[in-house]
Formats: C-alpha cells, sequence, structure tokens
C-alpha cells in the first residue's frame, strides 16, 4: 500500500497504491510494540522507572503472586517470561483469549488467567503480545498519564511529527500497547531516521531517544545468546520489542503483522517504511516476506555492502 525510503534524512522514493496517498493514516499492528517499548526508555530516564529488575507486580499490584507479576520488566520487554501463551493469528489461541478478555475486564485482569510458566523467565525468547500489553499497563501506572498523553511530546512531537496519530484502546480504556497505532506514513518514516541517527533528530541535533537505550535496544552484540539472531526461536534476534537483523553491522526493524514494517541501516543512514496489507498473518507463510527481505538487502547494497 505504502513504500517510503530515506537516505541521510532525506526521501529518495516514495510510491502509494489502491487508492491510498501520504495523507492517509496506515495501522502500525506490532510496529506500536517498538513504539511502546522507546515509552520505557524515555520512563527510565524522567526516573518514572528507576530499574527494568523491577517485577511486574510493583507497578501492577493486581498480578501479586502471579506467573506474570513475578516476571521482571526487562523479561516482558524481550517476551522472556516463559509463560505458556500461543499466538498463532488462528481462532481459539490464547491471544485471541487474551483480547476477549482484556476488552471485558481489562488488560492486567486478562492476563491473570495465563498463569503457568513452562520455561525460567530470560532463558528463552517467545512471542506474545499480551507482555506488551502488561508494559503498556506498568507505563501508564508509572507515569500517571495514559501511554500516548505520555509520547505526545516526549516522542511523536519530539520526531517533527507533520500529523496526529491515534492509538485505539481496550475496554478498560487502556491503549493496545501492542498494536493499534495509526499514523501518516511520512511520520513512520520520522521515527526510522531518527532512530538511524542513534536517537538524535538529525535536522536539530536534538537527543529524542537516550542513546544507550536504543543501542541496548538494536545492537545484537549487547543481547544475551537467547535473544541474538538465528536464536533458538528466531532467525532474527530480539530486544526490548525490536528486530535485529541477522548482520554484522547493526541493522534492526520494527514489524507488524500483515506486512508492516520500518527498516533501518544506521550505518548508511537508511530507513524503509513498508506498510501492506497480505494476506497472510505472519508474512513469511507467503511470498511478502522474502520479496521484502530481498528489496531491503538490494536497497542497502546499492548504497554500500550488506
Amino acid at each position: 500500500m505504502a513504500l517510503l525510503i530515506a537516505k541521510d534524512g532525506e526521501i529518495v522514493f516514495e510510491r502509494y497504491q489502491f487508492g491510498l496517498t501520504a495523507e492517509h493514516r496506515f495501522l502500525s499492528n506490532s510496529m506500536a510494540k517498538s513504539i511502546t517499548g522507546l515509552g520505557m526508555g524515555l520512563a527510565r530516564a524522567d526516573g518514572f522507572i528507576p530499574s527494568f529488575d523491577a517485577l511486574a507486580q510493583t507497578y501492577l499490584p493486581q498480578l501479586t503472586g502471579t506467573a506474570y507479576g513475578e516476571t521482571t520488566l526487562q523479561n516482558l520487554m524481550n517476551m522472556a517470561s516463559g509463560v505458556k501463551y500461543e499466538e498463532t493469528y488462528k481462532p481459539g489461541d490464547d491471544h485471541g483469549k487474551f483480547r476477549l478478555a482484556a476488552n471485558r475486564v481489562g488488560v492486567v485482569l486478562g492476563a491473570k488467567a495465563f498463569n503457568v510458566r513452562e520455561a525460567p523467565q530470560g532463558t528463552r525468547f517467545h512471542y506474545a503480545s499480551i507482555e506488551t500489553s502488561l508494559i503498556g499497563a506498568v507505563l501508564q501506572t508509572a507515569t500517571r498519564e495514559s501511554l500516548a498523553r505520555y509520547l505526545e511530546p516526549r516522542l511523536w512531537q519530539a520526531i517533527g511529527a507533520e500529523g496526529t496519530a491515534t492509538w485505539f484502546l481496550d475496554g478498560a480504556g487502556l491503549e493496545n500497547a501492542a498494536g493499534g497505532v495509526r499514523a501518516l506514513p511520512r511520520d513512520y518514516l520520522r521515527l526510522g531516521i531518527v532512530l538511524a541517527n542513534d536517537g538524535q533528530r538529525p535536522d536539530t541535533g536534538k537527543q529524542v531517544i537516550p542513546r544507550e537505550f536504543l543501542l541496548d535496544s538494536t545492537d545484537w552484540h549487547r543481547v544475551a545468546a537467547a535473544f541474538r539472531p538465528r536464536n533458538p526461536s528466531s532467525y532474527y534476534g530480539y530486544s526490548n520489542y525490536f528486530w535485529l537483523e541477522n548482520s554484522r553491522a547493526r541493522r534492526f526493524m520494527l514489524l507488524g503483522i500483515h506486512g508492516q514494517a520500518i527498516f533501518v541501516d544506521p550505518a548508511h543512514r537508511l530507513v524503509m517504511v513498508h506498510l501492506a496489507a497480505s494476506e497472510h498473518a505472519k508474512v513469511g507463510e507467503g511470498t511478502m516476506g522474502n520479496e521484502r527481505a530481498a528489496l531491503w538487502r538490494a536497497v542497502v547494497q546499492h548504497y554500500g555492502k550488506w
């Protein structure tokens, strides 16, 4: 539906299809997880969350004594709780059950139904959107603001976004931290450009995102072996809701189901935004995943080496 590429902060390619334009807001799906992760980095810098080693129940006392309550914030941010949770996007999976419960009783109470830890926390990557939803609730409690209101001046306005973004709410009025952002494609690109500059806005020089937090989130050399590329659970690495490319140079992605993605290559100051509507939730189940990866690799190689 939309494809944008920027080099050194300038748009070098921009294309829309199916009657869509730069003025339409596009759904992020799980790219919003990375935005939520950035919220955690900002909240730590602001002093609202002193340590990611704290247990979730410190901020969500309703979860005290449960598997998720006794999981550290860092392990939730790495999807490493070890709690049993299946997210297949097929009818009857745990993700569907959780979404129904969250809309009925809220994220925190809905999470209490998932209380079996099948692996020690911090030892494996296992994709589970519920863990980002809980981090969204932690952020709201810690900052005493909604996630959208907290991030509006600190992230969205700070990157120079030209349009407002919206965030879907659940039945309890909490932002869907695991997905649900709707924003203009050029603003997704602006976010990618700031990420490509290690958190700094290139036109003003302002440091928008804490640099060390961003490096911890996007440099696979800094993460534990279980979360590096080609780990037992995933071809890509994973840290603080960012996907880490299997390449020598630091490259990373924000990914959402059905083809939503922001690709970032800091060394070449390259960003590619890909917004699509794949028939498969997981684009690797069709041709889109391989085609998109080949395009990104070719763009990088056009400007340098992979």
